[in-house]
This record gives C-alpha cells, structure tokens and sequence, in this order.
C-alpha cells in the first residue's frame, strides 16, 4: 500500500510538471507572437524604412548626376530626408505628412540612426543625446534659401527636445511650444516667394538639468525688418500680427474700441489691389491664428493688461500711417507742415494716452540746441512724413524686443530645480534664408550678409578645421577643395574700408546721398566680388556663395540712420500708459535690443526732469525751451549723427550670435527648396543643384567619406569610454595603448591615431555612445537590484523591529486587561461571597427565632395585643431564648477570633448592668422620638427591651470588629438606610405600649413575637444584614 501511495505521488508529481512545462511554452509562444505582431504593426504605421541609401557616403559613385537622381527618387517617395554623414539634407515638401507623431518620437528616442529612416528627430535626438552624455552645450544649425522650410524645421526640433526633456512641470512644456507660433506671428511676414517668411534672426536656447530634464528656454532675436512695417514691396505684406488682430477685431465687433476704421484699410497694411478688407472680413484663417495668438499669450503668462496694451500699441501704429500732412505757407515761414485731418491724428494720441497737440508739434517741428540754446523748426512735408514713419518703426520694433523679453522673464529657468551654472543648452537657429529678388534693397544685404557667416561657419567646422589638425597631428589625409567665402565677409566686415564701415561713414554726413555711397563703394571695394552694373543707376552687384545678387541703393543712408527724433521720444515718454512708458525708458543694447538689466519704469516722472513731471497744461514749446539733453536719458537717442546705426546693430548682432554658436557642438540641417512655385511632388533638378553647389553638398560628401569627423584627445577618450575595457573602479591613464586597447575591445576600424588625438568617422563616436549605453544600462541594473535588496534587507530590519515593539505593546496591553478581569472577579467574588453570607446568616437566625417561638401555643399578635401583663414564664422564655443565641454567637466567635468575642461579652455585659441601674421606677413614657442604630435609648419600659438591645449591640459590635471598613455605594446607602428606618418602625412601637411598674417586673410575661411582615420581624436579622451588607 505505501509503494502504490508513493508511485500515485510520483505520477501526481510528474504530471504537474508536465503541464506547468507546456502553459510556460504556450505563455511563452503567445507572447512571441504578440512581439511579433506589435513590431508588423509599427512597421504598417511608417509610410518610410531605412535603407543603405539613407547616407549619401555610401554611394559608389560621387557626382553630381548621381546625387540629384538620388535624391529625386527619395523625394517622389516621400523620403524628403537624407544623411550627409552627420549632416541633415531636408527637401521641402510643401504638404503635410504623417511621420511627426508621438510615436515617431519614441522610435527615434535613443535608437540607433542606422536602425531608422532619416529624420529630424534623429538630429534633435543625437544633439540632445551628446548633451546628456558628454555634459556639453549643443547646437542645431539651420540654413536654406528662404521658403524652404527652415521654421518649419525648427518646430519640430522644439517640439522632440520637449518630447525628451519630460519637463515634470506641464505647464512649462505648454509654454515652450508656444513661443514659436507667438513670436512668428510678430516677426514673419508674407514674401513673393514664402508664404511665412522670417523677416528676423531667432536663436533659442533651450535649458536642462544635467539629468536632462527641460527647465526652461531662452529667445534672442536680431536685425527685425522694421522698414516692413511702413512700407512693402509688390506682391508682399506686412507683419501676420496686424492681419490677425485686424480679423479679429472685426469679428469681436471691437474696432471701434481701438479707433480702427470698418470699410477701409488702414495705409500700412492696404495693398495695392484693394483686397485686404474683403480678406480679412472673408477668411478664417486670420480669425482662427488671432485665436491662437490670444491662447498663446495666457499660456505663456501674459497678463490680460499686458496683452490689451499691446493691442493698443498695435492700432496706434496703424492708426499713426493714416496721418497726412500738407504744406503750408506763411509770411516767416514757406515749409511749414500741418495735419489737416487730424480724426487719425486724435485716435493715435488716444490710444498712445498722449495729447494730440503734443503729437502733432513732435510730427510737425524739431528742436536744435546750439550752445545752450533751443531753436525749434518746422518740418517739411517729407519731413514729417519720415518722423511718422520712424515712430511707427521705433514702436513696433521695440515692441517686439519687450515682448521677447517678457517671453524669456516667463520661460525663465526655475533656480530651485538647478542652478544655471551647472544646467546646459541645446541652441537652435533659425535665421532669414538667403534671399534675391528683382528689387533687393538694404534689407536683402544684411540677411545675405548674415548667411554669408553661417556659410563661413560651416566651412570652418567642416573643411578647415578638419584638415588643419590632420596636419598639425601628423595624419595621412587627403585634403578636399572648397569654396571658402573668408574674402566676401572680410569684403562686408573689414575696418575701416569694409562695406558696411564706409556706409556708416557716409551716414554720418548731413549732405550725403545715395549716389554719393555708391561712388564711394566703387572707389574703395578692390574685389572681384564688386561690381557696379552700367546703365543702372543706383545699383551694385555682389558675387555671394550662392550667386550673384544685385542691389538697388535707393534708401540705404536714411535706412542705415534710422533716425527717431528726441521730440518723438520725449512725447512717449510722457503716456500714461506704462507698457508704453517702459518701451522708451530703458536703453537699447548693442544688438538694438531693449534692454532687460533695468527695472521697469513705472512712472513717466523717473524718465523726465522736474518741468515736465507736473503734468502736460503747458504748450510743447515752453517745454521744449529746457535742454533736450537734460531731457533725454539715454543720448543715443538724440539727434547726434553718432549715434548707433543699424549696420553697427548688425555687426554687434552677428558677433554675439557667433560666440553663442561657437560654445556649443554643432549639428546642421540643410533645407532645400525643390521648386520655386511652391507647389508638392515637384522636383526642380537645376534649382535643386544650384542650391547643392552653393552649400557645398558634394564637398561635404568627400570630405565625410575620406575624413574623420570626430577629433578626441587621448585624455577625454579614456575618461569617457574606458567603461568599455576596464573595471569600474580602475582609473586607466590617458596613454595611446589604453585608447588602443578600449579601441580594440569596441571593435572598430579606420580610426586613426595622431600625436595627441584619435580621429574617428562620423559612425565610430555612434557606435561607441551605444556600447557605453548599453554599459550604462547593465550597471543601472546592477544597481537598481542592489538598492532592491538594500531596501528590502532595510525593510525587513525595520519590519522586525516594529513587530517587534508591537508584540511588546500587545503584551502589557494584554496584562492590563487581564489584571482588570481579575480585579472586576475579585469584586464579584466578594460581593457574592457577603451575599452566601448575609443570607446564611438570616436564615440561622430566622430558625434559632423559630425554635424559640415554638414553646408558646397562642398566636403571636393575640399575646402581643391582649396580655396585658406578662408572667413569669415568659420572661424565663426569653432568657432561655438570649442565652442559646448568645452560645451560638460565642461558638463562632470561638472559631474565627475570642479576643473580639471577648470584648464583645465585656461590653454588652456592661451596657446590661448600666441598663439595669439605670431602671427605676415605673415611668409612663408617651412618644419616643425615632433613633439612629448604636444610640443608647433613653428610657428602657420593660426587661424585655433591654434584653433584645443587650442582644443587638452584641451582634452589632461582633460583626463590627470582624469585618473591615469599607466604601459605600449609592445603592449599599440607600438599602443600609432603608433597614435603619425599619429598626427605627420597631422602636416606634415600642414607644405606644405603656411602661410596666417595676414590682410587677418579675411577674411580667416576656414580650410577644412581632406580627409578621416586613417591617417588625426579626429585627436582629435585619440587624445582622445591615452590618454584612
């Protein structure tokens, strides 16, 4: 039986086995399966699969043939990216695609470039990825003609590094993806050739903490185009912002609240078809973008105030392009100007919260301080039209600067997260394309010149500084050939005979013109890059990196002045309206940016002397007596022809833009515009080359297959990778044998080692990030099961010691609890055990009562009420009765303590002699009054009275001596008190018998026994029950 039972056991056991096998493998199977299916379903999501032709270094041939057919035929596939090595081309592909979801986001977060198709994310990726690993700034550079989709571009980069930083503030990631489409509505502007076209420089700069979460971002911007603002070239309009705010002024019906005008457009945004209000009345697109822009501002932080006088800042500057002058004549003066309609003269001053009269006497005359004295002139109509169109520009462009300010004073980095110091960038530029147009003015030259830089920028960090450490470190490299643009930009920077020094040179004479700064262009520029085109006047032609651009020179001095008039100022300085207060009291920068270092000016007396902070009941002209450079607080701002220039502001701009540029690692995107109609799915071949020739594709290709991209000092590359052949705790040192041997055990090739470097391929420093990742991670793991057992080894410690402390807390809870219930018997006991007692007690003497009662053959209240004297007999009877009780009594007093019974003998054998001494003879007592147990009775009226209170003091002082004394309840008070009444009922009887004569004692019957019922029966048992209960 016990081997059947061990056999049934082993077959039980078996078969469990076996089928926890088979459910293992069938988990197993259907998780492979699921695997299996998710991977095909991301796969069917991706309209695009990574290929070998991705990077255009793995071409066999190297031409530009094969290049444009290349890229011809990923274009028509949708494939608008392409590799240059580490270099980004984007193709634009004028319509929107589906691959910039979340879920291209997490595919290309942390994956390798070779595992996924080309994209932006890989770049913003790989730019974030180095900044978290090797603890260094980074920047994102992105260049293209205009329209080819560089915003764009740069959307998307803010919108994956948000994606990567998992900001734990929401809010902040909310308000970072805001600022682009809030600063373009103020800076882009519609072009002839882009429908949003930059018309400023933007650089920004996202913060992080060094684990690489967002903490903030930064915007800095250059060279706004505020001659848009007045003015626009055929087929192009101004700023997007007045085209918003107009549509939705109009479907709020609150035009009228800004003073804007209904049927016709106002002369700063009219066009020249007319069509602007049927436009603005008819499309959604500009009410749905001033929806945006209003969201844009509360998620951002913009306070209703704020938002409502930019508003205001807004509809005065078009309502100050409506202004018209006219000449007048007089007897003194012949070129005097006037307002002779002056509805939009008084909605300006009113939405600017100025007086009119002010307005109109900045507008139409100007102060000229010569030794200490003021002369006022007047201004002509051209004249005044130019200081019109000055204060618009100078309100509109300081405008901008604060709101960028008050972008960045929101988007600040929080210093209770990380401190700015030890936080880290990823810069991202994005900056006007290089533009040529049919009339290509001031405006056209310094965004050229700008692309020019970055031109020479990339050059440098590509050719030139590559192939100048392979000859300083000893390298076998050939040198690729490129079209270096130093000359052009030393042609436009150089001091003093640059273009742009002899411009400002020019502008510093009153009598210069035009004419004259295109003489002196083709005097002093000695460049084959300079010409000058005959049979055009005013005109010069430049020889740029991306072609030949000619320029008109009609308005470059008076652009390059940029002259805002002290009056201007000193009249804005003077509105009670404090956004507009602040714009013209702090100073401008080098850049021509507003300042930020200086607090906000709340008051327009702080930026006035005494005589104007009295108010405005005195005329312009008496003001204008005092000195206007007591008045001015910046001098810059005056009319001193040396003041800052716009060339000036744009030589200062490109500098600060570079050292921002320098810090950091550079990666670069490419924009290329396929075709100049904007239109999808066409590929232009020549424009597409021109482009690739002009930004140096095919060079850039060379160079990435034959040279090394990445140059590490033998240091820093055993410091950041000897993870990978060393022990963790082994500090390797920087030698070439150690870079060999981590090398070696990455398995790598076509590196090279110079004298103090190791130069590595764009792919090898790819490859060595993932297997010190995948280091990395291991060691997170080892970590994290450590800290698991480290925690668990702590809680369990802890968990002891709790249980612990609560076993002890349990127990003496417990002996609490237990000492109450033995308390809580104990009592009970007692009480039961006084109970038992009192109960015997009565019942021995309710029977001893009893024998005693049985020699008597009458009824008891019979001898009680008709005796009237009692015999000898009787008394012998109740002397019997009193000596049996007292033996009894004395037998338990024997037993339990004789010097108490003793006592007890004593005493009541002295109360019997006292009672008896003190009868005498016979008194006739009529009222007793009631007694307390233990009182002497004053009057005794017969023996038998005496013997029953002889008997009860024995009793009484018995159980007195042997019991202890203790508390009573409310309730033992309340019975003790009932039964003391009812000895006193006895005595109360006793009182309404008369007393018996002293001779007739001995004759006397003893005392009948007390009728039954409660109140005079047995009194010595109730006695007794008094003194146990």
């Amino acid at each position: 039986m016990l081997q059947c039972g061990l056999k049934a056991a082993g077959v039980m056991r078996s078969r469990r086995k076996c089928r926890l096998r088979v459910h293992s493998q069938l988990k197993r199977r259907r998780h492979r399966r699921r695997m299996r299916h998710e991977r095909i379903n991301t796969r069917k999501t991706m309209l695009i699969e990574s290929s070998p032709d991705d990077d255009l270094v793995n071409l066999e041939v190297l031409d530009e043939e094969t290049i444009i057919t290349h890229l011809q035929k990923r274009y028509e596939e949708l494939q608008i990216y392409t590799y240059v090595g580490d270099i980004l081309i984007a193709l634009n592909p004028f319509q929107g695609l589906s691959i910039y979801s979340p879920q291209f986001s997490k595919l290309y977060h942390g994956a390798k470039r070779s595992d996924n198709p080309p994209h932006i994310f890989a770049t913003a990726d790989a730019a974030y990825q180095g900044m978290v690993t090797f603890c260094k700034d980074q920047c994102i550079i992105i260049s293209g003609e205009s329209g080819a989709g560089k915003t764009e571009s740069a959307h998307l980069i803010v919108q994956h590094l948000t994606f990567l930083g998992k900001a734990n503030n929401r809010t902040l990631r909310e308000k970072i993806l805001q600022v682009n489409p809030l600063v373009e509505a103020f800076g882009n502007a519609c072009t002839a050739i882009n429908d949003n076209s930059s018309r400023f420089g933007k650089y920004l700069e996202m913060k992080f903490t060094p684990t690489g979460a967002v903490m903030g971002a930064k915007i800095s911007e250059y060279l706004l185009e505020k001659s848009r603002v007045i003015k626009q070239a055929t087929g192009e309009k101004n700023f997007h912002i007045f085209y918003y705010i107009y549509a939705g002024l109009y479907h709020q019906e609150s035009l009228k609240k800004y003073r804007l005008p209904e049927k016709t457009a106002p002369r700063y945004i009219d066009s020249a078809n007319g069509k602007v209000m049927q436009d603005i009345v008819s499309s959604k697109l500009y009410e749905e973008q001033f929806d945006a822009i209003q969201d844009c501002f509360r998620i951002i932080g913009f306070s209703e105030e704020e938002v409502n006088s930019v508003y205001r800042i807004l509809a005065a500057i078009l309502n100050t392009g409506n202004i018209e002058f006219t000449s007048i004549t007089s007897q003194h003066q012949t070129d005097k100007s006037e307002v002779p309609n002056s509805e939009a003269l008084e909605n300006a001053a009113a939405l600017l919260c100025i007086g009119p009269e002010e307005l109109q006497e900045a507008l139409t005359s100007h102060c000229v301080v010569t030794r200490g004295e003021t002369i006022i002139r007047t201004n002509t109509v051209d004249k005044a039209t130019d200081v019109r169109d000055a204060m618009s520009k100078a309100l509109y462009g300081r405008l901008f600067s604060w709101i960028v300010n008050r972008i960045n004073a929101l988007l600040q980095s929080d210093t209770n997260i990380c401190a700015s110091e030890s936080g880290m960038n990823v810069g991202i530029l994005d900056i006007f394309g290089f533009e040529n147009f049919k009339k290509n003015s001031f405006e056209q030259l310094c965004i050229n010149i700008a692309n020019e830089q970055i031109q020479f920028y990339f050059n440098q960090h590509i050719f030139a500084l590559e192939q100048i450490e392979y000859q300083s470190e000893g390298v076998d490299a050939s040198l690729v050939e490129y079209e270096d643009n130093r000359p052009i930009l030393d042609m436009f920077l150089q001091k003093p005979m640059g273009l742009l020094s002899l411009l400002d040179e020019e502008s510093r004479f009153p009598q210069a013109t035009d004419q004259t700064l295109v003489d002196k262009f083709e005097d002093n520029l000695r460049y084959k890059y300079f010409w000058r085109p005959k049979r055009v006047e005013l005109s010069f032609g430049i020889q740029h990196y991306a072609g030949k651009v000619l320029y008109d020179v009609n308005g470059f001095l008076e652009k390059n002045r940029d002259t805002l008039p002290a009056d201007i100022v000193v009249v804005l300085r003077t509105s009670e309206n404090k956004l507009l207060q602040q714009l013209f009291s702090s100073p401008l920068t080098k850049t021509g940016n507003l300042a930020t270092s200086r607090a906000r000016v709340t008051a327009a007396s702080r930026s006035l002397p005494p005589q104007l902070s009295t108010g405005r009941s005195k005329s312009l002209k008496y003001l204008l007596k005092v000195d206007t450079m007591e008045m001015m607080r910046h001098p810059e701002e005056t009319t001193n022809m040396r003041r800052q220039t716009v060339a000036s502001y744009f030589r200062y701009s490109l500098m600060d833009l570079l050292s921002k540029m320098v810090v950091g690692t550079p990666h670069f995107v490419r924009c290329i515009k396929p075709n100049d109609d904007r239109q999808a799915l066409r590929f232009s071949k020549d424009r597409v080359l021109v482009q690739l020739r002009y930004t140096g594709i095919l060079e850039t290709v060379n160079i990435r297959r034959q040279g090394y991209s990445h140059r590490i000092t033998f240091s820093e590359f055993v410091n950041r990778y000897y993870y990978l052949a060393f022990r963790a705790h082994q500090m390797p040192e920087s030698s070439m044998e150690n870079t060999v041997a981590i090398l070696q055990r990455a398995k790598l090739n076509n590196w090279v080692l110079g004298k103090t470097k190791v130069f590595l391929k764009y792919y090898h420093v790819e490859q060595l990030n993932l297997l010190l990742r995948e280091v990395m991670a291991r060691v997170v793991v080892l970590q994290a099961y450590t800290k698991g057992w480290l925690g668990a080894r702590r809680y369990r410690r802890e968990k002891g010691k709790r249980n612990h402390g609560a076993i002890i807390i349990q127990s003496a809870w417990r002996g609490y609890v237990a000492r109450q219930n033995l308390k809580q018997i104990k009592q009970e006991r007692e009480k039961a055990a006084v109970r038992i007692q009192s109960a015997y007690r009565g019942h021995r003497v309710r029977q001893d009562y009893r024998h005693a009662r049985q020699p008597s053959s009458s009824s008891p209240s019979s001898a009680w009420e008709d005796t009237p004297q009692r015999t000898d007999s009787d008394y012998q009877i109740l002397k019997e009765v009193a000596s049996i009780s007292g033996d009894r009594q004395r037998e338990v007093d024997s037993k339990e303590k004789s010097s108490a019974d003793m006592s007890v003998v004593k005493t009541s054998g002295h109360r019997d002699r006292a009672v008896h001494r003190k009868q005498g003879p016979a008194v006739k007592v009529l009222q007793r009054a009631p007694r307390r147990r233990g009182q002497q009775p004053k009057l005794l009226n017969s023996p038998e009275d005496s013997l029953y209170y002889n008997q009860l003091n024995r009793t009484l002082d018995y159980q007195g001596s042997k019991r202890k004394p203790r508390k009573l309840g409310l309730f033992q008070c309340a019975r003790q008190i009932k039964l003391l009444d009812g000895e006193d009922e006895y005595y109360k009887l006793l009182s309404a018998v008369e007393s018996i004569p002293e001779e007739d004692f001995s004759s006397s019957p003893p005392p009948p026994p007390p009728r039954p019922g409660p109140a005079p029966a047995s009194p010595l048992s109730r006695g007794a029950l008094v003194s146990q209960s």
